[in-house]
């Protein structure tokens, strides 16, 4: 191997001196092979690998997204593309390969109401779920972006074979291949001989380095109603290790699912939705081990719930904990309801209780969500003092909804210590949603029972009307007879 390298640069030397040689008679296009082979020939002499040296480049541009339905049009890309990202973070569903049944309350399969007898959701086969792979790395948009930037990410529920599945979901192993073949993971990285799709990449030289710790949210969790684990005990243990590791100026924790914002806890029994604060033991571990690991510059970013906000948590660290949700590539609420209804959907989410929503006069919208097609942005300035992070969420062209500047020296452990919440006290960016009072967590509710009851009663009072005058009709042909 020694003697081939050798030979290589000497080979780029003797084509270098051909190049400068005025009574050479090779064609200019062999000038630029020879400086080209002579480069590559310097780089290997010295040590270098492409890749290394691709990696002292430092990283500005992040982008990020999740839920993208392969058979869906997938126009964002576009605007993706013409961010131009060094890097792109998938955070899960990067195709729906599961089958869905439709919506019946009645006849012979029932997928809704206290009586259904079947799942709305089953697994799809293994060839089916290659092909929906196939599908979505083919589509154009998505291809010019793996040729422009490096492509990572974990998966949610649908590509990993089945709705809000976990750890009891059979076809895990066979879909951790197909997932990571769809991410071009190489054939001897350590994520296709471990269970699970957890990883980390660090990008940038020293001083400029980011930390990408990769999460899988599915193949070791727990039912949702058990508060038990999330990561199991193998990626626990990974996850430890990564965090007490060498220091980097910025780490991103990518999770499937949301971790600081817990919705469900305002607005259960209408709507359910996962997340780490679905289990309380889990989240707090979480939140412990960043504190404990004395790491700078931790934030978040996640998918799954199909719209974009930005969460903070003041009482998770010494320093605010960032969480960017970015949520869907092509599936957003606002798309599954007639557009007359939007404004409803709107008004629902200003109206939820959620205690770790940044709310900014920046956001599109009042609610500070937005439930349109999105994907997220991270830019950083390395050479502004302090380091100035810009993330946001952006819509379909490529315009910002939603969107924050930190600067790093924000991000680091000392910053500020944990508030201390008395029972029953509410404290913005600090009081867990479930945490909150009865008449605040379930305000959504209550509303909405109120809407039904004022429905209801209108319905009666104009059927007792009906009844008066059909009634009184009634007697005055009886008179007239």
């Amino acid at each position: 191997m020694a003697i081939k390298l050798m030979q290589l640069c000497w080979l780029g030397a003797a084509l270098t001196m051909v190049r400068c040689d005025p009574t050479s008679r090779w064609p200019r296009r062999s000038w630029w092979l020879s400086a080209a082979v002579a480069a590559a020939a310097t780089l290997i002499s010295a040590g270098i690998t492409v890749g290394e040296a691709a990696a002292e480049i430092p990283v500005t541009r992040i982008a990020f997204g999740s839920c993208a339905n392969q058979s869906a049009p997938q126009p964002i890309w576009d605007s993706i593309i013409d961010f131009d990202p060094q890097v792109f973070i998938w955070m899960g569903d990067n195709i729906y390969g599961d089958k869905r049944r439709p919506f019946k309350l009645f006849g012979k399969e029932r997928t809704g109401g206290p009586w259904k007898n079947v799942q709305r959701f089953y697994p799809a086969s293994e060839q089916e779920m290659e092909l929906d792979y196939k599908r979505a790395k083919s589509n154009p948009g998505y291809s010019r972006l793996r040729q422009k930037a490096k492509v990572i990410g974990t998966w949610d529920d649908h590509d990993y074979g089945l709705n809000d599945a976990g750890k009891e979901f059979s076809a895990k192993v066979t879909n951790q291949r197909l997932h990571l073949d769809f991410l071009d993971e190489p054939q001897d990285s350590p994520r296709r001989k471990q269970e699970g799709v957890y990883g980390s990449f660090t990008f940038g030289s020293t001083g400029k380095q980011i930390k990408v710790i990769i999460l899988d949210t599915r193949y070791h969790r727990d039912p949702i109603n058990s508060d038990g684990t999330i990561l199991g005990t193998t990626q626990w243990s990974w996850l430890e290790k990564e965090m007490k590791g060498p220091a980097t100026e910025i780490t991103i924790i990518v999770s499937s699912i949301q971790v600081i914002s817990n919705h469900t806890a305002t607005m259960a029994p209408l709507f359910y939705m996962e997340g780490w604060g679905r289990f309380p033991k889990e989240s707090d571990r979480l939140f412990k081990l960043i504190a404990e690991s004395k790491r700078n510059g931790v934030f978040f970013i996640s998918g799954d719930v199909h719209f974009g906000e930005i969460s903070r948590f003041d009482c998770g660290a010494k320093y605010p904990l960032y969480e960017f949700t970015s949520s869907g590539l092509t599936q957003a609420v606002e798309k599954v309801v007639p557009h007359a209804f939007r404004s409803l959907i709107r008004g629902i989410a200003w109206l939820t209780p959620a205690t770790m929503r940044l709310m900014s006069s920046n956001c599109r919208y009042s609610s500070c969500t937005y439930g349109k097609p999105n994907f997220g942005t991270i830019e950083i300035n390395w050479n502004e003092s302090p380091v100035k992070l810009k993330i946001e969420v952006r819509d379909v062209e490529g315009y910002p909804v939603a969107g924050v500047n930190v600067y790093l020296s924000e991000l680091q452990v000392g910053n500020m210590e944990p508030a201390a919440v008395s029972s029953g006290e509410f404290q913005r960016h600090c009081s867990l949603e479930v945490n909150l009072p009865w008449f605040i967590r379930y305000r959504l509710v209550i509303l909405f029972c109120c809407f039904l009851g004022v429905y209801f009663l209108i319905v009666l009072l104009l059927l007792l009307h009906l009844a008066v005058r059909v009634r009184g009709g009634h007697l005055s042909k009886i008179k007239r007879d």
